[in-house]
């Protein structure tokens, strides 16, 4: 039997009514409480069905309903309502990646709301999407959605995937800003995979890694004979990315003779290759990218504030690794796993107090250096659970003398083991280990490895006499 939505004939008009669809009882209560107290009439059910049922008789003036439920999903019902123009749909979900809420605004969402949500929030959402009317149709093309690399659980991450979501559909250029490492090429991919232009191309140049003199024929292209060694006409990365998405990494970088044609381009769409006389139309989505403060750098007059107005239409700021420790231990146990099946290792996990350690890092180098080292763990850790010794032996840093990071993995296993005396042994330990070394390093000549050590020559006796004393 279909389940095709309609508008019966017999049905009542819209009742100013919000209905809240969620298999999650305690979700619905609380939603509903929010609501009613902003002086809203609330309607519940714990599944799609119910809500058919329901349409037979009345019309919510709004709908919010969860992703994932048993039997037909959120978005199902979503593409159905929309379809036939029945209410606004908000879409919650405590599932939240750039493919659901892709998929969400795609099929014509007025807003998206990630678990848990704040309830002021949800009920702005809501006052907001009453206002804004009745729903349009929602696109009849549908797509699978496409797996991205960005993940996170993070509620920085939410706002992240929401943004996505959210632009991917229009053709506005955005700017992606954050530190170095932290995935903004992996942005711009999503934005291009979730957009209109999927089939098309998606072309990325880093803007920083190209000299300044070849960075404009990068661009545009050029003429055979428009400069020494110019044998053959050659299209640039405008060209290239015809009909999709040109990412323009480290922007901040483009010098400004060069940001002044490149704006040009954005205004009027079209160029010339250099060397050439040939106009040439483009359409092509920027986004671009830096980990430079922009407005900084207008203000210093070294970028230009009506190109960065071009492309900063829309921006998507994304937070350092440091600034969502939470989504720290799905990273690493994602990376972790794509390793051993890339290079064909046997299987490898972390244990328990490894992610805490993990967790605990700032990881300057952002996800990307997460990534390295999750690579090298899964080469060179000996068992098939990873410890928290094993990430000092896996460190660079380890090599040249950073010896802090394997003290602070020991003491985290040692307090996580409930040892006793750490602190002791801790001791014990370091003033063994230097005086080895000292004497080591100076043929067992006490009084030089004392010097060496900024210690007096007595102290460095006693200290060894009672080190071979526990020895025995």
């Amino acid at each position: 039997m279909s389940k095709q939505l309609a508008a019966p004939a017999g049905a009542t008009p819209m009742n100013g009514e919000i209905w809240i669809v969620d298999d999650d009882r305690g979700v619905r209560f609380v939603l509903a409480t929010a609501l009613r107290d902003a002086g809203l009439a609330v309607r519940e059910f714990d599944a799609a069905d119910a809500v058919r049922i329901a349409l037979h008789k009345s019309r919510p003036a709004l709908l919010l309903t969860d992703v994932r439920m048993p039997g037909e999903s959120g978005l199902a019902l979503l593409e159905e309502l929309k379809s036939k123009g029945i209410a606004p749909v908000i879409v919650m979900s405590a599932y939240t990646d750039v493919a659901t809420t892709a998929a969400a605004y795609r099929a014509g969402a007025a807003d998206y709301l990630a678990k848990p949500f704040d309830l002021d929030q949800a009920v702005a959402t809501v006052r907001r999407a009453l206002a804004d009317g009745a729903p349009t149709e929602a696109p009849s093309a549908a797509t699978s959605a496409p797996t991205h690399a960005l993940l996170g659980a993070s509620a920085a991450m939410r706002e992240v995937f929401r943004l996505i979501g959210r632009v991917a559909a229009s053709d506005l250029n955005v700017l992606v800003t954050g530190e170095t490492g932290t995935g903004k090429e992996l942005v711009a991919r999503a934005l291009h995979e979730e957009s209109a232009r999927r089939e098309r191309p998606f072309v990325a140049l880093n803007t920083a890694a190209i000299p300044s003199e070849l960075l404009e024929s990068e661009l545009f292209g050029h003429e055979a004979g428009a400069f020494t060694g110019a044998q053959r006409r050659v299209a640039g990365r405008f060209e290239q990315a015809e009909g999709g998405t040109l990412f323009l990494d480290e922007i901040g970088d483009m010098p400004l003779a060069l940001q002044t044609r490149l704006l040009r381009v954005l205004a009027g769409g079209e160029f010339y290759r250099v060397g050439g006389r040939e106009l040439i139309r483009c359409d092509v989505r920027i986004v671009a990218a830096t980990h430079q403060d922009l407005d900084a750098r207008v203000a210093a007059g070294q970028f230009r504030a009506d190109l960065k107005h071009r492309l900063d239409v829309v921006r998507i700021a994304l937070p350092a690794l440091r600034e969502r420790r939470e989504d720290i231990p799905l990273l690493a146990q994602h990376f972790l796993a794509a390793a051993t099946r890339e290079l064909k290792l046997s299987p490898r996990r972390f244990a328990k107090a490894t992610l805490k350690v993990l967790a605990q890092r700032d990881f300057p180098g952002n996800v990307r250096e997460l990534e390295n080292l999750c690579r090298r763990l899964a080469v060179i850790a000996p068992g098939a659970e990873i410890l928290p010794a094993d990430l000092g032996a896996s460190s660079p840093a380890s090599a040249a003398g950073d010896w802090t990071d394997v003290l602070r993995a020991w003491a985290t296993r040692a307090l996580a083991d409930d040892e006793a005396d750490i602190h002791a042994r801790a001791r014990e330990a370091l003033d063994r280990v230097l005086l080895e070394a000292a004497l080591a390093a100076h043929g067992g000549h006490r009084q030089h490895a004392a010097a060496a050590l900024g210690v007096g020559r007595n102290t460095l006796t006693r200290k060894l006499g009672a080190s071979r004393a526990r020895k025995r």
